[in-house]
C-alpha cells in the first residue's frame, strides 16, 4: 500500500490513478499517524514552495516525512515534492524547506528564447543508475512544469538531468529516496513504468526478509 501526502497541493487523484493503473494501491491522506505508519510515501505537488512549506507545517507533516525517509521506507517525490526536500527555496522570497538533502531551489534564469516556466516534453540523461530507473533509457522523455529547479549540494545524488538553455537536474536518489521534477503520471508508458517500479520495490519488512 502506497500513501500519497494530502497538504492541499498537488496532483493527488492523478497520482492516484496512475498508481492503480501499474496495480498498486493508494491512499491519500493528511494524518501525521498515517503517514508515519505508511509502507511507501509519495509527495506530491503543485504550487509555491513557501505556501506548501506552511501547509505541511501546519499540519504538523514536516516531522513525520523526515521520520520516514530515515526509517529507510522507500519514497517518491514529484516535482514541488522534489524541491521540499532541500534546505531553502527562493520563490517570493526565502524559505526554509524540509532539509533532508543539502541545496537550494532556484528560479531559471534563460534567453528571451526559452519560456518560463518549462512546460511540456522533453528528454533526460541517465548520471546514476536508481533501482526505478531500470526501464528507463537516455533520451526518454517526460512532462515538465516548473518556473524553478534544484541545485543539490552533493552531485551524487542526481539520477537524471534534463537540458533546458542548460543541463539541470531532472530526478534525484539516495537509498531508498527518489524525487522527479517531472510528473510521471503524466508521463504516459514511461511515466507508468518508474511508478510501477517503485511500486515493486520491497517494503522494509519484505527487505529484511529475504
Amino acid at each position: 500500500m502506497i500513501t500519497i501526502i494530502d497538504y492541499q497541493m498537488g496532483n493527488l487523484r492523478s497520482v492516484q490513478k496512475a498508481i492503480e493503473r501499474v496495480g498498486g494501491e493508494a491512499i491519500v491522506s493528511s494524518d501525521p499517524r498515517q503517514i508515519a505508519a505508511a509502507e511507501k510515501l509519495i509527495l506530491p505537488g503543485v504550487g509555491a514552495f513557501g505556501d506548501a512549506m506552511a501547509e505541511i507545517n501546519r499540519r504538523d507533516l514536516a516531522k513525520p516525512i523526515r521520520e520516514f525517509v530515515e526509517s529507510g521506507r522507500p519514497f517518491l517525490g514529484i516535482c514541488l515534492g522534489l524541491q521540499l526536500l532541500f534546505e531553502r527555496g527562493f520563490e517570493h522570497g526565502e524559505h526554509e524547506g524540509l532539509g533532508i538533502l543539502g541545496g537550494d531551489v532556484v528560479r531559471f534564469e534563460l534567453p528571451p528564447s526559452f519560456k518560463v516556466p518549462h512546460m511540456g516534453w522533453n528528454s533526460v540523461t541517465k548520471e546514476n543508475i536508481a533501482p526505478i530507473l531500470s526501464d528507463t533509457v537516455d533520451g526518454t522523455h517526460f512532462y515538465f512544469v516548473h518556473s524553478y529547479y534544484v541545485r543539490p549540494a552533493d552531485p551524487g545524488v542526481v539520477a537524471l538531468t534534463c537540458d533546458y538553455g542548460g543541463k539541470f537536474c531532472a530526478m534525484v536518489w539516495r537509498d531508498n529516496l527518489f524525487a522527479t521534477q517531472f510528473h510521471p503520471e503524466k508521463s504516459q508508458h514511461d511515466g507508468l513504468k518508474l511508478l510501477e517500479a517503485f511500486h515493486n520495490l520491497p517494503s522494509a519488512t519484505e527487505a529484511a526478509s529475504r
